[in-house]
């Protein structure tokens, strides 16, 4: 008798919420998988007590995983650690890992920035990490509900130095309703997804405005473009081909979302919490730098951002 697959989301929020209440829906009385949540507070003790329901354009659903904790270091040893928390909470989220792996443990992390692999190896040595990808517009709207809309889910994910191990997962989450596929070019797919957030949850946050507001105002939207654009020439810069026509395609894309769609970015600095603005706006102004790209467009709108959030008492 083989020991089960076990497999730990942590960040119980929009994207790992998602995730974990697909899996856990498809894997409940699974001989061969196990479910695990990391997650705390209100968040866990109500998913404890009713599950994790999961609203989404397919309808209602409502999961219950083998295990809610927030001590990782119990849980023995995990073969699959998928990271959906914020870009500040990596260290401290991944950190009490470390004695529930071993050296045939992935890790996936679905970050919104462009370096969490790199931070995620600097924490776990030697660690098997997929760089992961995520296109969802998810929230959680209340302790234990997690609420999708938007597109049709879709997550990406390298397959690092064994393409076996990658198709085995994705066809775990494929199993559970989850669109994921391995990429075969995951830089790419992680500097498009950039070029589609960063830019909005830059702009958004400066002029504390909605998806809709931005692309029916031609000042906003021009600042949009320029934003895109400055960020496409860094990518360059670094080596990185983007398609000649990927700004409209997002602009196309974009207005196809409801009109009040914003970015979680947008929606920490209104709820005052910490916010990921050094990944996803400060970490292309210090990009250009090394790379020698101006980007005055982006520079031009942090100091936006600072002026309107930052400097309140």
């Amino acid at each position: 008798m083989t020991s089960k697959f076990r497999i730990a989301i942590v960040g119980i929020g929009g994207v790992g919420g998602y995730l974990g209440g697909k899996l856990a829906a498809k894997y409940a009385s699974s001989a061969d998988i196990e479910i695990i949540f990391i997650a705390r507070g209100e968040n866990a003790n109500a998913i404890r007590l009713n599950g994790l329901k999961l609203i989404s354009g397919q309808g209602e659903e409502t999961a219950y995983p083998s295990v809610v904790t927030h001590q990782p270091g119990t849980l023995g040893t995990v073969d699959l650690i998928i990271c959906c928390v914020k870009s500040y909470d990596l260290e401290t989220s991944l950190t009490p890992f470390k004695n529930c792996t071993n050296d045939k443990t992935i890790i996936i992390p679905f970050l919104n920035g462009l370096d969490a692999a790199d931070n995620i190896k600097k924490i776990f040595p030697g660690i098997y990490v997929l760089e992961g990808c995520a296109y969802i517009i998810s929230r959680l709207i209340a302790p234990g509900v997690i609420k999708e809309t938007g597109n049709p889910p879709q997550f990406y994910f390298g397959a690092g130095d064994s393409k076996e191990n990658a198709e085995k997962i994705a066809a775990i989450l494929k199993a559970a309703d989850i669109n994921a596929d391995v990429s075969d070019s995951i830089s790419i797919t992680l500097w498009e997804k950039f070029l589609f957030i960063s830019p909005f949850a830059t702009i958004m946050s400066c002029y504390d405005v909605c998806l809709g507001d931005i692309l029916k105002n031609p000042d906003y939207k021009e600042t949009l473009i320029a934003l895109m654009t400055e960020l496409k020439t860094v990518a360059e810069a670094k080596g990185i081909i983007l398609p000649g026509n990927i700004i409209q395609k997002f602009l196309d894309r974009m207005a196809a979302l409801p009109y009040e769609s914003t970015t979680s970015m947008h929606t920490d600095f209104k709820n005052g919490k910490k916010t990921e603005l050094n990944s996803l706006t400060v970490y292309v102004i210090t990009l250009g730098k090394e790379l020698n790209v101006p980007t005055p467009n982006y520079e031009k709108v942090l100091q936006g951002i600072n002026e309107r959030w930052l400097t309140k008492a």
